[in-house]
């Protein structure tokens, strides 16, 4: 619980029988939510959630509750479910190329397809496995997994290729950094499509201010122990059902992108005066093969993107740009989708 900044002392702002009986009560502070001043209620007798109510129903406090693990869900689809298999790993560092998973974690659930709401049981899987190197100190101390807990360790190949064969779709928070590893670590992973609920909804335009998972679930009012896998999949979940300020839930909007192509635009041979403008914009400097690049979502959205480049950093003389397509099969993998080139 976060407590607002007053001069004050605590026992003297909530009625919980403790303060002084000639103190008198301090009003609440002008608050978003209607709330008022509890009465005077002794907090022996009262219990925790009891207590977090009581708290939370005064203008200057809010309580955080920890996330619920929810393995059942109460919802009864109506239409058509698609399986969707919630993901994440831990790891040695951060390049797939040389670093290895540590733990594994998979959650199999329904989402009713028309309203994004997780529908009836939900299958679990996490797991340890021994990378076949010292996991470093900077890992353990984000991760709470050591060197002793992995030791002889493996993945249940034969349960996650099980769940595999089940579902429809991959999600990831972050799909960019956990799909490599995945299929780096088993081929069965990239023969599904997969979306990103960090990089594939806008969450600014929901009226979030951050992206990051552990801050998704404070604004809704939960904490929990994150960097472990198996946690991190549950957040994500509940995070991902609760309902956003423009009426759907964020599986639901995950539901309905994930088939549609995205662009990787290439701002090919662009002036080096440009670069500046590029940068500004959000573009990307590839040093490997010296271009700046951007993601677009749609195909409008590459449309416009492509009408910029030509009156902004080409000054409406004739070019060509590379763009590559991108499906749900190909993205955030370290494969090329199918590559075109567009005069501007």
């Amino acid at each position: 619980m976060n407590e607002a900044d007053t001069h004050v002392p605590v026992s003297g702002q909530l009625g919980f029988g403790f303060e002084d009986a000639a103190t008198a009560p301090l009003p609440s502070r002008p608050s978003r939510k209607t709330r008022t001043t509890p009465p005077d209620t002794p907090a022996i007798a009262l219990a925790p959630e009891a207590m977090a109510r009581l708290l939370d129903s005064h203008a200057d406090y809010r309580v955080l509750r920890r996330l619920p693990v929810v393995t059942q869900f109460a919802h009864q689809a109506t239409g058509p479910v698609t399986r969707v298999l919630i993901l994440d790993t831990e790891t040695t560092g951060l390049d797939a190329s040389r670093d290895r998973i540590i733990e594994l974690a998979l959650l199999g659930v329904d989402v009713e397809t028309a309203t994004g709401l997780p529908t009836g049981r939900v299958e679990i899987y996490d797991g340890l496995e021994d990378p076949g190197m010292s996991i470093p100190a900077e890992i353990q101390a984000l991760t709470g997994i050591n060197d002793a807990m992995v030791r002889g360790r493996r993945l249940d190949e034969q349960r996650v290729a099980a769940l595999l064969g089940s579902a429809d779709l991959v999600l990831a928070h972050n799909a960019g950094f956990d799909r490599p590893f995945a299929e780096a670590r088993l081929a069965q992973f990239a023969q599904l499509p997969w979306a990103c609920s960090f990089a594939d909804l806008d969450w600014k335009k929901e009226g979030c201010s951050s992206a990051k998972l552990t801050q998704l679930a404070l604004e809704l009012g939960w904490f929990y122990d994150a960097h472990r896998a198996e946690m991190d999949c549950h957040a994500l979940l509940a995070v991902l059902a609760s309902p956003l300020p423009s009426g759907t839930t964020g599986l639901a909007c995950l539901l309905a992108a994930f088939g549609q192509p995205s662009y990787r635009l290439q701002a090919t041979a662009a002036p080096f005066d440009a670069k500046d403008l590029l940068k500004a914009r959000a573009y990307r400097w590839d040093g490997t093969n010296r271009v700046w690049h951007t993601r677009l979502g749609d195909e409008a959205a590459l449309q416009a993107e492509c009408d910029w480049l030509k009156a902004e950093v080409y000054a409406n003389r004739p070019a060509h740009v590379q763009v590559e397509e991108l499906d749900a099969g190909v993205r955030y993998s370290t494969r090329f989708g199918k590559r075109l080139s567009r005069a501007l």
